[in-house]
């Protein structure tokens, strides 16, 4: 079995996170697509494996990746694993060509995405959710890419960011208070906003995707810290980013 990770959130829940969680994208039939039945034998083994933390979001398949998962996980005991998604992004029905992330999401319903980070925009969004899923209770809830990368310029994010932080943080805030999530934070693919998020709120956790990892380690001076002063927690996703080929650093290194 896989080594655990207590973790306890400011609302006093304790949480048993595995070293090792899964998730979600490519069951949303990231760049190619695939069937139920490979989707659920994937998640069999991995929950075989010892896997008990799975994270997912409305944006995975436009809700492909929510559905699979909560069809696996409504299966299994309650307290047995601890499930992520996020919020911010609202799916819409809409013509087949403008759907969202055509050439990288296969075989997937036609949804555009609107984006909102506002107080009620937080509570449709995990309402929908919730329908997606099947389940009666998410662990942890997540605000979902207020980052440059998604929105394109710094202002873009900037304003995204103080969407969230003067409305969306009141709406996680509330939910953890009245018990319908255990843990509040938000995942991004930037330690730049997290840390941004982490001097201005006080949320519990941080999922940061593709900035700790063996070539990539800024985050050290200055986020990490802050984590770990605020008792903050952090999630480390794609750690083995795929920006990293051994062989080919091999051979530039035999190259100096």
């Amino acid at each position: 079995m896989l080594a655990r990770r207590e973790f306890t959130s400011r609302s006093g829940r304790r949480l048993s996170f595995t070293s090792l969680g899964f998730g979600t994208a490519p069951l949303g039939n990231l760049y190619k697509p695939i069937d139920n039945a490979q989707a659920l034998q994937t998640l069999q083994e991995a929950w075989v494996l010892g896997v008990r933390y799975y994270d997912t979001a409305p944006l995975y398949g436009l809700g492909i990746g929510e559905t699979r998962l909560g069809s696996f996980l409504r299966e299994r005991p309650r307290d047995e694993f601890i499930l992520s998604t996020k919020v911010g992004r609202l799916l819409q029905r809409c013509a087949p060509d403008a759907r969202e992330g055509i050439g990288k999401f296969f075989d997937v319903p036609a949804r555009r995405v609107v984006y909102d980070y506002s107080y009620d925009g937080v509570m449709r969004s995990l309402d929908a959710s919730f329908e997606r899923l099947g389940l009666d209770r998410v662990d942890v809830l997540l605000c979902h890419d207020i980052d440059i990368f998604t929105h394109g310029s710094a202002d873009a994010s900037a304003q995204r960011t103080k969407e969230f932080l003067d409305g969306g943080v009141r709406a996680l805030s509330d939910l953890r208070s009245q018990g319908v999530v255990s843990a509040i934070g938000i995942g991004v693919n930037e330690w730049q906003v997290s840390e941004t998020v982490a001097r201005n709120s006080d949320v519990d956790l941080f999922l940061l995707a593709g900035r700790y990892t063996l070539l990539e380690q800024e985050s050290l001076e200055s986020f990490l810290p802050l984590c770990q002063r605020k008792k903050m927690g952090v999630i480390v996703g794609g750690h083995l980013t795929p920006a990293f080929s051994p062989r080919a650093e091999a051979r530039r290194f035999l190259q100096l």
